[in-house]
This record gives structure tokens, sequence and C-alpha cells, in this order.
């Protein structure tokens, strides 16, 4: 992301400031193709009380008709089935458009929105989504979004488990600090600095931290506590995809299943399976699939690093509601995930959509945005892009993505 957009960020979340605290804060910028400032509005400037109004009342007095860049704080609906950025763009044209976050009273996908219409759709990086969040902290907290209609997600969250596990090895790291340092090599690289110690020893100590805390997570994780306890056919739509992505059938193909969790997944869909490795970061998992799949083979390692599997040793890789987790690599998963397959062999990845909330029985679709207590419905199909371009980058060929209630199915294969 460029320099030039950041700033327009920032300036859009400080125009928000002027906002009245009676009102959901959201700033609007918008910029020429030569990054020059065009207009701006926020709710309660003049006499109106709607940004919108306020920004379409400028458009006709100054006869704007183009605009390279809109740069949003908050994705606001008009209405329970439309969005004013909508209307916008009815009036002018709009090249690309930065969202931070979307409006706190939106709870499913339509089809009408623009963050998923609209081909040129970015997200402010999550320290600044977090400076919205702050700035409208009651809207947010009180929405159907928030983490605390989630009890197992709000007690047990990986990056609080990482601190209490390096705490506990006499490695104190603040919650600004891992959230400043989210993947893995950044953490290690802040521990070196902080502690004075090696490289080597860093590596090893941040890898415990992080195995120990998926363990706790997922080592008593059952369905009562996931989406699919409310998604029966869960099984069945995983089947269906595969079937687009292979000919033939899945008990009969050398598979690698990386990210396994808790065991209970991988003991409903590959209990037939005759050649299957299982991975996982988490030895809790692991332990659950040796007792009930006595013939697969286990492994304890990371996605981004499977050096113990062979190159070109697997038809299949499966990961599934792996690649959004904390501390991941996307790009360096994929790269390894490509190493391990043969020649036209095919990848299937699904990125988890949604949560979980007891009370009312219903899923919160979304995922966290680290650091905070607020479920992001578009950080999921964000995630999924991620893992197109991975793809991508990595020379795989006919991609494909499925969504569902309660994860998006990506496959692709290799050339």
């Amino acid at each position: 992301m460029i320099h030039d957009s950041i700033h327009w960020m920032k300036y859009s979340i400080k125009l928000a400031e002027n906002v009245p605290p009676s009102h959901l804060r959201v700033g609007v910028v918008l910029v020429s193709e030569q990054n020059k400032y065009i207009a701006s509005a926020y709710a309660g400037e003049g006499s109106t009380t709607s940004w919108l109004d306020s920004l379409m009342a400028k458009l006709k007095t100054q006869q704007i008709r183009h605009a390279h860049s809109l740069f949003i704080t908050i994705n606001t609906l008009s209405s329970p089935t439309s969005f004013d950025i909508n209307e916008v763009c009815k009036e002018i044209c709009v090249n690309q458009i930065y969202v931070g976050l979307p409006d706190p009273a939106l709870t499913g996908y339509l089809a009408i929105d623009p963050v998923i219409a609209h081909q040129h759709v970015y997200r402010y990086p999550e320290e600044l989504q977090r400076e919205i969040l702050f700035q409208n902290e009651h809207y947010f907290l009180s929405s159907k979004q928030s983490l605390t209609h989630s009890p197992y997600y709000s007690e047990n969250r990986i990056s609080r488990l990482v601190i209490d596990n390096l705490k506990n090895k006499g490695f104190v790291i603040t919650r600004a600090e891992l959230n400043a340092h989210k993947h893995r090599n950044e953490l290690v690289l802040l521990i070196c600095r902080k502690y004075g110690i090696e490289y080597s020893t860093a590596i090893g100590i941040v890898q415990n931290a992080i195995s120990e805390a998926f363990n706790t997570k997922y080592g008593a994780y059952s369905y009562a506590d996931d989406t699919r306890s409310l998604n029966p056919d869960w099984k069945e739509q995983f089947l269906s995809f595969y079937e687009r992505t292979s000919s033939l059938p899945l008990p009969d193909v050398d598979i690698i299943n990386v990210g396994v969790g808790g065991g209970q997944e991988a003991i409903t869909l590959f209990s037939n399976c005759t050649t299957i490795t299982f991975v996982d970061i988490a030895y809790g998992g692991l332990k659950i699939i040796e007792d009930q799949i006595p013939g697969s083979k286990t492994i304890c390692a990371s996605a981004c690093n499977l050096s113990t599997v062979p190159d070109g040793s697997h038809d299949l890789y499966i990961s599934l509601r792996t690649y959004n987790s904390s501390f991941f690599d996307i790009q360096q998963a994929i790269k390894e995930a490509k190493r391990t397959l043969r020649t036209n062999s095919v990848i299937i990845i699904s990125v988890a959509n949604g949560f979980l909330c007891p009370e009312q029985q219903c899923i919160i679709p979304g995922l966290i945005v680290p650091g905070t207590e607020f479920i992001d419905i578009y950080r999921g199909m964000d995630t999924a892009k991620q893992v197109q371009s991975a793809f991508l980058q990595s020379d795989f060929k006919e991609i494909q993505l499925y969504p569902t209630n309660t994860e998006i199915f990506l496959s692709a294969k290799t050339n």
C-alpha cells in the first residue's frame, strides 16, 4: 500500500473526529489521479446530519464528475439494503475505493455491497481499523458483530494465550507490542531486541509459545463451540467442492492435511483415506488423530515450514480454517504447499468466516480484527483474496472460490 494512500486514510479518520458523539463518526475523502484533494465530508458538517448529503452538495456545486480514489472510514448503510457509497458512485465515476470498517449495523452479506460488488476495493490496515473502532467504540461494542456475543472466542484468544505463555517463560510482551508484530518472524526479532538473546534461541521460544497457545485453544475444542454445529451440511459442502476439482475418489489419493486442529474435522472427513499425512503446529490434535486413524502419518510442524515433507510427494493438499490463523504467513505456506505437490495436483483451502453466538444460536459472519473485540464481516473475503493472490504468484491454475455460510473454499491446481 503506497504512502499517499495511508495519508488520505489518516486524513479521513481525522475528519471523523469532527462528528458529534451522537452520530456514527465517519470521514470521507475524494482524491484525484494526481493525488490531489477534491472534496471531503463528515456527518454534522454545516447544516446537514449526513456525510452523504454534505458530499453530494459539494459534488453538485463544484460539478465534480470523476475521482480516482474514495476513502471512507465506515461503509455506512443508507437503509437495511443499500449503501451510501453506491449513491456517490451513481453521481461520479470512482476508480478505487478504500474502506475502513463495515457499518456496525451490517449483519450479513449483501450483493449490492460495494466491498463485494466493486472490483477495485481495498481495506485500511489493521492499526487504522483499530483507530476507527476506538472512535466509534459504543456503536461497535453494542453491535451484533461484537465478540462478546461469542464467549468461547472471547475467552480463548490466541494472542492472549501467546502473551501468557511468553510471560511464563520470562518474556513480557504487551498487547500493543504483539499487535505490532503479528508475523512470527517479527515477534522473534522483537524478543531478540528486547531481551538480547540469539535469533536461534528466540525462534524456539516463540514457536513453543504459539504451539502451546493453539494446543490450549483447540485441545478441548468441540463442535459445540463451532459454527458447524449450526451447519449440518458442512461435510457434504466440502465433498461437493472436492468433486469440482478432481474426478478421483477421495480415499484413493495421497493427501496431506495441514492444520488438523482438534482432529474432529479430520476424523469426519478422512477416516476412510488410506494414504494421508496430518500436520499441525500443536500436538494435541495429532495425538487424537493417531488414536482415531492409526494408519495415518502425523507431523508436528508449521504450515510455513514443511521441511520433513519431501518434494512432490502428494496428490492433494488440504488446509481447512487454518490460513486465517494468527502469526500465519499465507505466501510462504502456499509456496510450501506447492513444493509438496506433484504436477497437476489439487490444493483446497478454506477460510473460516464466522463465529458461533450460543445465546441466539446464530452465526456471526466475519473474522476478528486483531487486538479488538470486533468481528469484521469483510475480513474473511479479504483473507480469501490474499490466498487467491498467493495462488497466482506461485503459478497455480484453475483457481476457484466457493463461499458457504461458515467458510470460504478455494482450490487450484499445480502446473
